[in-house]
């Protein structure tokens, strides 16, 4: 079975872009993946919870990341500047098996569930958690320019 990557398009935060434009590069792509961190647990709570328990490894490896598996990376080319994937951590690879199942076993899905369960919830907060984290910056930017204006008297 192929693993197919679910993508939106969320609409109607123009205002949200245009901050972001006015942060530095660095600092954008820091605060959207923070954000995006922060929106994507949730979902990683809910699906090592559904985990199916045997030794409980499964539950233990369930995390919000952006970073895949070389093959991973060969199957699915980066779309944007920042992505955050929710899985099972490549420390334990047999993760995807539970989930999908094998000619053996039968499929026991854990993340899918939890993203239905909170797909929608995660859209919402991601931009709540935007506008959070440049308004953090932008104080920290300040913070630091009225230091530096400090020393350069």
């Amino acid at each position: 079975m192929a693993v197919q990557r679910q993508t939106f398009k969320i609409e109607g935060l123009k205002e949200l872009e245009t901050a972001l434009l006015e942060l530095p590069r660095a600092t954008a792509k820091n605060v959207m993946k923070r954000s995006l961190m922060k929106a994507g647990a949730p979902v990683a709570a809910t699906g090592s919870a559904l985990a199916p328990f045997k030794t409980g490894q499964l539950q233990k490896h369930v995390k919000v990341g952006g970073r895949l598996t070389r093959r991973q990376k060969s199957l699915f080319p980066k779309q944007s500047a920042v992505e955050v994937y929710v899985g099972v951590s490549k420390s334990l690879p047999q993760g995807h098996l539970q989930e999908f199942g094998t000619s053996e076993f039968p499929p026991q899905p854990f993340l899918r569930p939890a993203w239905e369960q909170h797909k929608f919830g995660v859209l919402d907060s991601i931009k709540k958690l935007t506008w959070a984290e440049i308004e953090a910056a932008a104080k920290r930017a300040a913070k630091k320019a009225a230091r530096l204006a400090a020393k350069g008297k």
